[in-house]
């Protein structure tokens, strides 16, 4: 009993290191994981007292839990059902794929990746290629919304920078969850968004069960207070102008609205505007490319790396400009239970073509509380003045007269109008210097005059607020306009 038992080196320290493993893993791990647990939800209790609308638990459960609840769901099991008997297959095959959906749907909300990584990177992106600034705001009315009531911000579609503007300019107010579409489905950048609270969709897939399913988180979290961010246009503006509204993200929201319930819903819109949008070029192609056609994308190294020296060569001298400035607007609260009320309707007992009719009043209705506080910017208020003079060409003097005169008529409407340092003279020169570095805007012997090449892309930034003037100026951009030439992939 007491003989030496002789083991190799390798398998005494293999022993070790599984008993150090083991020792840990029961131990020291649980121990830790309470640790951190416990600071994470200190963090997030005293984030909620400096936010105006708080982080809700249905935002910090675990995202297993999340599913596990998704896919258990009456409906989604009734979809299931559905599914394998349609599609002839068992009942675990459909099973399987709903799961496959809700994995790729439900965010993983990590408070530190919102509020340190993804508004810091939003600040600091923002701040280098536009000046920021904030429009028109009620702030008495935002003072007045319920924190315990479903925000969803409905914003217009301008760029792809929207996520990151608005991000940063509402970080002080909550943390938002965005429906992201397919193109944010990239390694690496899926993890980072999935953990700031976005859900992906997939904007054309019709299949009932995969519709079931979004149906029903959407739901699920706007029941639960969770503050939202959707777009209700779907996609970029390809020609500038507001875009038609798609009603499918709305419907999942409201359609089993309770008036009576405790909690309402409240939609706060918010108009976006820039005076250069980074795929302004892309957006205007894609825009003048016949019907059926795919526009043709080129990208062009050599042009690329222009691009580039120019850019650090004007920041050494001294002469690099930002993109001019980027204006977010808050327009006043709509309570979803004070529409019903004043409506007289409930969108759970109406029939289904009714419901559907109901739901896209109330899309049409928010999409013109968004484009009456989209801002009025520099540059789209000297393109509408250049192209409403046509071919002729105007004196520094006749444009500003002109564009001043836009200025007051605008505000005479109601619209918001951007006047950088509040003086129209420094704004108009802002505009029209933008148009310049790109070869928007020729001189012609001390006069202006649009440049013939650049047409498309002067309508794309008139259009951004042809919706707020009094008799709108006709600026097509689409197979009509002048044929836009094929489109580099880089900012010019």
């Amino acid at each position: 009993m007491s003989s030496t038992v002789t083991l190799p080196m390798w398998v005494v320290v293999a022993a070790g290191v599984l008993a150090t493993i083991s020792l840990i893993d029961r131990l020291l791990i649980p121990s830790l994981r309470w640790a951190l647990r416990r600071r994470a939800n200190q963090a997030i209790d005293r984030l909620n007292t400096r936010l105006k609308l708080r982080i809700q638990p249905f935002k910090l459960t675990a995202r297993q839990v999340l599913i596990d609840r998704l896919l258990y769901d009456p409906d989604v099991l009734h979809a299931v059902d559905e599914h394998a008997r349609t599609h002839g297959v068992p009942r675990d095959v459909a099973f399987d794929l709903a799961r496959r959906y809700a994995r790729e749907i439900v965010p993983s909300f990590n408070a530190y990746a919102y509020f340190r990584i993804g508004t810091g990177l939003a600040r600091t992106i923002s701040q280098t290629l536009y000046r920021v600034r904030l429009g028109y705001r009620n702030d008495e009315q935002l003072a007045e919304v319920n924190p315990d009531s479903s925000v969803v911000f409905v914003i217009n579609h301008r760029s792809n920078m929207d996520y990151v503007l608005v991000t940063y300019v509402a970080a002080s107010q909550s943390a938002l969850s965005y429906a992201v579409g397919e193109w944010a489905q990239i390694w690496g950048l899926r993890g980072l968004i999935r953990s700031m609270g976005a859900y992906f969709i997939r904007r054309d897939n019709s299949n009932p069960l995969y519709r079931k399913v979004l149906a029903r988180y959407v739901h699920a979290a706007t029941s639960a207070g969770v503050v939202q961010a959707v777009f209700p246009e779907g996609g970029l503006s390809r020609d500038g102008a507001l875009r038609p509204p798609k009603f499918g993200l709305l419907s999942y929201m409201v359609a089993s609205f309770d008036p009576q319930g405790p909690r309402d819903i409240t939609f706060i819109p918010v108009g976006l505007n820039y005076d250069r949008v980074l795929e302004d070029r892309i957006q205007v192609a894609a825009a003048a490319t016949a019907a059926g056609a795919k526009p043709v994308f080129r990208f062009s190294a050599v042009k690329l790396a222009k691009f580039m020296i120019g850019h650090v060569w004007r920041s050494l001298i001294g002469r690099n400009y930002r993109y001019g400035y980027a204006c977010v607007s808050f327009g006043d609260p709509i309570s979803l239970r004070a529409y019903v009320a004043r409506h007289n309707i409930d969108f759970r007992t109406l029939p289904t073509e009714a419901r559907f009719a109901q739901i896209e009043h109330l899309g049409r209705d928010l999409m013109d509380a968004v484009g009456r506080v989209i801002p009025a910017l520099p540059v789209s208020l000297v393109a509408t003045v250049l192209l409403d003079a046509g071919d002729a060409a105007l004196t520094p003097f006749e444009l500003k007269g002109r564009v001043s005169a836009l200025m007051a008529t605008l505000e005479a409407s109601g619209a918001h109008v951007h006047i950088p340092r509040a003086d129209r003279d420094y704004a108009i020169d802002v505009g029209l210097r933008m148009l310049s570095l790109r070869r928007f805007v020729i001189d012609a012997g001390g006069a202006l005059r649009v440049n013939p090449e650049e047409r498309p892309l002067l309508q794309y930034y008139a259009n951004s607020i042809r919706h707020l003037l009094p008799v709108s100026i006709p600026v097509p951009v689409g197979p009509s306009a002048t044929p836009a030439p094929s489109v580099q992939l880089f900012f010019s």
